[in-house]
């Protein structure tokens, strides 16, 4: 029972790490506390890695070790058998961004789908992910959400994306794996979230193969899920969904006040967290028609989670609730979740170094705008030593 459940207890949450990754990790985030030092940290390293100076070792010993699983699929094992250990799974990222070429997005189709098969025969990694963007051209989204008319050119390269699309769910589909579908920037997510609708259509008749993403941050959202909800009722397919709280925001308020129209985004945090936590309680009460990963690094959101399946009686081992959580950040809720036998899986991103770092450096920019998250890993790394110290 959740009465049970202690997201304090740090001998559970750092079980996996040696005292080599605790110092690394107090190091990190004794780093990343200091603004300035984040905000310098991205041009410089650019920089240094364009021109060729010798600083991918120190990045791939240091941040990338931490936030990352590797380079490649076969250099994740290593990560992927630490959380296995700790009880939790690993959802396998490819974490290119960015692109505008052909080519890269169908090798990056191919590497998708190498991951759908990779967890194909592993018990390990239960959920497979992807971004549209990491498969298509972002202006061509674009100009689909804003309803301008494609040119000849434009209606074959959209048809191209889409087979992309179909081809990894299709895969996912043949090999019973669930694959989630990124959500991302509000101009692009209409043609996002109808894709990706179109895709459960096809493949969600019998198990959740195929989840959409609805970042709560969003005003609009809970309406969202609760209107997909219905369509997928209405038509006889399950409804994937992962629930976020999002990660755009600066950008989107950005964009919204240079372009003169409303800010998609929630007023205050107060609003997002009420949403989050709504969206939570509407997906547990429709748990048979539903499946749901809960990605969240909020305390409070998790317990509630964990309360909502303990009332209304629904195992712990139910395939359609994940709690999820990213590789370097919150292990005292992910382990001690996995330890009170809820489903949970962790995002491990990879990729080669240099594809990576805008991820990496999101992590660290993320980690400095979340009021308190900081000085909360800290403090439990820093209780954790003491422990192993005693």
């Amino acid at each position: 029972m959740t009465d049970k459940l202690s997201f304090e207890n740090t001998e559970i949450a750092f079980r996996h790490s040696t005292n080599t990754d605790l110092n690394r990790a107090y190091w990190l985030f004794k780093v990343i506390n200091v603004n300035f030092l984040v905000k310098i940290g991205p041009p410089i390293t650019n920089f240094a890695v364009k021109i060729g100076l010798p600083i991918k070792g120190l990045i791939k010993a240091t941040i990338f070790k931490h936030f990352c699983g590797g380079e490649t699929i076969k250099e994740c094992s290593t990560t992927i058998k630490n959380l296995a250990d700790g009880k939790v799974g690993t959802i396998l990222d490819y974490s290119i961004e960015g692109e505008d070429d052909e080519k890269v997005f169908d090798s990056t189709r191919d590497e998708i789908i190498r991951t759908i098969i990779t967890a194909s025969k592993s018990k390990n990694i239960p959920l497979t992910v992807f971004k549209v963007t990491g498969v298509g051209r972002f202006g061509l989204l674009e100009r689909l959400d804003e309803g301008i008319k494609l040119s000849v050119d434009e209606q074959i390269e959209w048809q191209t994306v889409q087979d992309r699309v179909l081809a990894i769910c299709e895969m996912a589909h043949s090999e019973g794996v669930p694959v989630m579908i990124d959500a991302e920037e509000s101009w692009i997510q209409e043609t996002i979230d109808n894709l990706a609708l179109n895709m459960m259509r096809f493949f969600n008749k019998e198990k959740a193969i195929v989840y959409n993403t609805y970042q709560l941050y969003r005003h609009d959202k809970l309406a969202s899920l609760v209107g997909d909800h219905t369509i997928a009722e209405s038509e006889g397919f399950i409804l994937g969904a992962k629930i976020v709280r999002g990660a755009y925001m600066e950008k989107e308020r950005k964009r919204a006040e240079e372009k003169a129209y409303p800010s998609p985004i929630q007023p205050d945090k107060a609003s997002t967290d009420r949403d989050y936590n709504d969206a939570l309680i509407y997906c547990a009460d429709n748990v048979a028609s539903i499946a749901f990963v809960a990605g969240t690094h909020n305390e409070e959101s998790c317990r509630l989670l964990a309360d909502l399946l303990n009332e209304k009686q629904i195992d712990h081992k139910n395939p359609h609730v994940f709690f999820s959580q990213l590789l370097g950040m919150s292990d005292n809720l992910s382990f001690n979740l996995a330890n009170a036998n809820y489903n949970v899986a962790k995002y491990v991103p990879y990729g080669p170094i240099k594809a990576v770092l805008p991820y990496l450096f999101r992590r660290a920019q993320e980690n400095t705008a979340i009021a308190g998250q900081m000085s909360r890993e800290l403090s439990l790394i820093v209780k954790e030593k003491k422990r192993r110290n005693a």
